[in-house]
This record gives C-alpha cells, structure tokens and sequence, in this order.
C-alpha cells in the first residue's frame, strides 16, 4: 500500500524563502512495529527556488536525472531537497513503537542522502568524508543515526520544527573552471520539545555547491544561494504490506495493518499545523549583524519576518499493489480537513479517542472497497493473517583506523554511552566543533575556522534549551524527547564543543 495524506502550501509573497517551521503530531501509528513498514508522520520539503527554470539541473549519471524522465526537463524538485521529519522507516535498524525524527537532505539528486554528521538515511555504513556535511551544533543534544527517539507521551503531542537560513559560514568565489563558487547559506534545524528547544545540527554550503562541480548548468541554481519553497505538507505512506486472498467464488480480498490516529473530543486528528515561513528578517539578519559586529543575537524568531501560510488540503489518496488499485470507502468515516488557514488534519464520524483506517478491503472493478471484518469469507483466513514482527537491523559503526576524519584531529573526551527507549546503545565522543568529522573534508583557513568556532562558542553560551525560539504551538501540548539523548558537556567543554555518534548497536553488541 502506498499513497498520500496531503495538503498543499500556496506560495508565500516575495522574500519569504528563508526557512519554514512546522508542529507535527507524535503517536504510535502501530501497536507494534512491523517489518518492511514504512509511512512518514506530517512533514514538508524543501527545494531551492527555480522555478521557471528549464535547464537540466541534475547531470548525466544522477539517479534522477537517468531514470526520472517525467521529472524533466528541469529536475528542479529532484535536484535537492530538505526532507525528513517523523515517522516509521523500513530502513529502521532498530524498531520503536512511538516515531522517530530523522533528519535528510538530497544533494545531488538523489544518489546519496545526508541523515545525521556521520550517515545517511538508515544506511548503516557511514558515509564518506566527502559525502558528509551535517554539522552537529548543540551540545545538549545527540543525533543517533537512527533518528531522534521520544519518552512515551500522550498520543498528539506536538513536535516543532524549524530549518532557517543562518549565515554562518563565508561565501567562496568560483576558484577554477570545476569548482563551482559556494554560498554562505548555512540550512540550519531548530527543535521545540518539551524538554529541548533551540538549533540542533546544520548543512554546510558545500553540501548543496559541489553538485554543480563541473556542472555550469547548476551553478547558482543550489540551497546554498537559492531561497527554498515548500510547495506542500503530508504523510507519505511509501511501503505498507498487505496479504491479498481470492474466495471460492473468484473475489479478491485484501488485508493491512491496522492505523491508528489520536482523535480529540472535537472528532479531530491534528496532523500539521502552524505553517510559517519566515523572510531574513526573522533570523538572518540578526546573525548577520552579529557576525559582523559582535553584537549578541537572541535567536528568537522575530515575528516581523513571519507569514502564516495559507494551505488547502487533498482528498486521502492510497493505492495497493503493482496495478495500483484505489482504495475507497474511507469516506464518510474519515475526511482530511483543514483546521485554520495554516494546519490539517483528519475528522472522524464516530471515533472516540482512537480512529482507524479500514483494516480489510473487497476488489471491484479497479478499486478496492473497504469492508468489515465480519464480510470477509472465512474460508479465506484472511482475519487470522498476521504481519512480520519488526527486526533490530545492524549497527552503524564508523571507522576508527588513524588518519581518518573521524580520528584527525580526533575526540577531545570519551567515549560515553546511553542506551535509548529503541532498545539500542549509542557510543558518543566530544569533538571541538571546528574538529568533527562532518567537517574535515571541508577546506576552511584558520581564520575561517576561528570565525565559526567563536560563533558556536557564543551559541552555546547564550541560546540555552529553555529559551523560544520558534513560536509555541497555537494549541496542544509539546511531546518530549528520549532524556537520555539529552546530555551536559563534560567540564572544561561547557561551549564550542559536541557530542558525535560514533556507534549506534543493539544491546550487547561488541564493536
């Protein structure tokens, strides 16, 4: 089954292309996890702004440039993108009931993706130095390579995210004929949780430049210069399984895992909302004055560069199979729905607390109807089906041979351990910022580096997680991050320093 629970976002007024800030619901969608599952809770993506645009942007020999034809001729929203959020991974290595949150960005469109500072998404091997470029910045909070892990909460709590522009690192001129000049846009994720608020992690500019290496046709066209839009928000449901049956009479049955949705005492499930876009007056310019002078910024979004989206929504859209046969009959039972100009959701008839996606479905013609239960023939054992328990996968593991981003210049303290509510063990070391492996493959000069470094410095100083940063959601409650994600600095590192990954493995599982 795969399909799309969707609304779209209207294109802001000029200028507004400097970052987007959604809240997003947080349940578990299964009672328990599932093998080869995957549907991603309410999120958006973000893509460079060329539009109008018809040149080629993605080279020969790119994924989507060699087996996309109907992205053509431009490729623009699969040239890069900014993606990820909440949700369940068939790439999951290891399982959890309650979402995860998993950062991603697409670079080069779609031959690799960027997932956290040493990996890619759900890929257990860690990247190369030179397909890295996530920095980690907060020192208060880990990014396992398996995603953000949460405390148990009520079902619809909230999680806030942001990804803003910040200037933070110096543009580069174009040195030769294959080195594409580089922005100094800086694609930076803040979070609001319960129990953390403020920036977590941010792309390099390189990441986004270096596709166009080579490649006049992208110069200029990448998130490291470019305004991003988001045109929509959605749940994307990407790989469900099913059992499929026929009777003795010839009709064709199906079965899916059942989905469940919090439902409020209004009949309502609040998928996404608060959708706000932001101009450089909400952040940017605060950074760039105190890059430039020194003067303190406090990191809160102002609300003079704010502009509250206005979206509509779409009709439920699911599909089962190779021959992608509609599944109808969900409606009258549950209808998307628009809840204020800037959030969506689902209203239920007749669910109290929990609603549910129909389980069973009966093929007529090329749809597949929703039936009950108790209108599947018994003969089928259709009822009786169950669906593979979800597996721990393998470990990341990164390299630690001498001479290799990870280990030159190398950790300043560690290791340290936690074990998350997935059930797996994280093994992390502090690095000077300016020294994580994310960033060694980048060429920076020492007056570079130290500019950056007393940057992160004065961020760790003075944007503490107990302070706002984006707006509070205008209703609900926030949900609240896995405490043992949380750390504290060790003495003497109390600023410009961070908590790498190195490993992320099951329980009792020697490197």
């Amino acid at each position: 089954m795969k399909g799309y629970i969707t609304m779209r976002i209207q294109p802001p007024p000029d200028g507004f292309g400097y970052g987007i800030s959604f809240y997003s619901g947080v349940w578990p969608l299964l009672d328990k996890p599932l093998s080869n599952f995957q549907i991603g809770l309410p999120s958006t993506w973000i893509i460079p702004d060329n539009r109008g645009y018809n040149e080629p942007l993605c080279p020969p020999g790119t994924i989507a440039r060699d087996n996309w034809d109907e992205r053509g001729p431009s490729y623009r929203d699969v040239f890069q993108t900014i993606e990820g959020g909440l949700g369940f991974w068939a790439s999951t290595q290891f399982n959890s009931t309650t979402p995860k949150f998993r950062i991603n960005g697409t670079p080069n469109c779609y031959n690799s993706e960027i997932s956290s500072p040493g990996w890619g998404f759900g890929n257990p091997d860690p990247l190369d130095a030179g397909g890295m470029g996530l920095a980690q910045l907060s020192n208060r909070l880990i990014i396992p390579p398996d995603g953000l892990t949460f405390e148990k909460g009520d079902p619809g709590d909230l999680f806030g995210n942001a990804w803003m522009v910040l200037p933070l690192m110096e543009a580069r001129e174009k040195k030769s004929a294959t080195a594409a000049p580089t922005g100094s846009q800086c694609w930076t994720l803040f979070i609001n949780a319960a129990n953390f608020k403020g920036p977590l992690a941010f792309y390099a500019p390189s990441v986004w430049s270096r596709i166009a290496n080579g490649y006049a046709t992208a110069e200029g066209r990448t998130l490291d210069v470019k305004p991003g839009i988001a045109g929509g928000g959605a749940m994307e449901v990407n790989t469900v399984p099913y059992f499929e049956v026929t009777d003795s009479k010839g009709a064709v049955y199906s079965k899916v895992p059942r989905l469940q949705f919090p439902v409020n005492k209004e009949g309502k499930t609040i998928l996404m909302q608060d959708v706000t876009m932001y101009s450089a007056n909400a952040l940017y310019r605060q950074i760039e004055s105190m890059m430039a002078s020194g003067n303190p910024a406090s990191g809160k979004f102002s609300k003079d560069g704010a502009y509250t989206a206005k979206c509509t929504t779409l009709p439920i859209v699911l599909k089962q199979g190779d021959e992608n046969f509609k599944l109808t009959g969900l409606s009258p039972g549950v209808e998307t729905t628009m809840f204020g100009e800037s959030s969506f959701g689902l209203t239920w008839k007749g669910a109290k607390k929990t609603g549910y996606f129909p389980e069973y479905y009966k093929k007529q013609g090329d749809s597949m109807i929703a039936v009950t239960a108790a209108e599947v023939p018994a003969e089928t054992g259709l009822t009786e089906q169950t669906f593979i328990p979800g597996k721990t996968g393998k470990a990341y593991t990164s390299p630690n041979e001498k001479g290799n981003v990870w280990t030159d210049p190398g950790a300043k303290a560690g290791p340290y351990t936690a074990e998350l509510k997935d059930g797996s063990v994280i093994t992390y070391y502090w690095y000077r910022f300016i020294d994580q492996p994310s960033l060694q493959s980048i060429v920076l000069s020492t007056s570079e580096k130290e500019r950056l470094q007393k940057t992160v410095e004065f961020i760790h100083r003075h944007w503490t997680t107990d302070k706002e940063y984006i707006s509070g959601p205008s209703q609900g409650k926030l949900a609240t991050l896995d405490k043992l994600i949380l750390v504290d600095p060790p003495q003497g590192m109390e600023a410009g320093y961070v908590p790498i990954v190195v490993r992320q493995a099951g329980k009792n599982v020697s490197r």
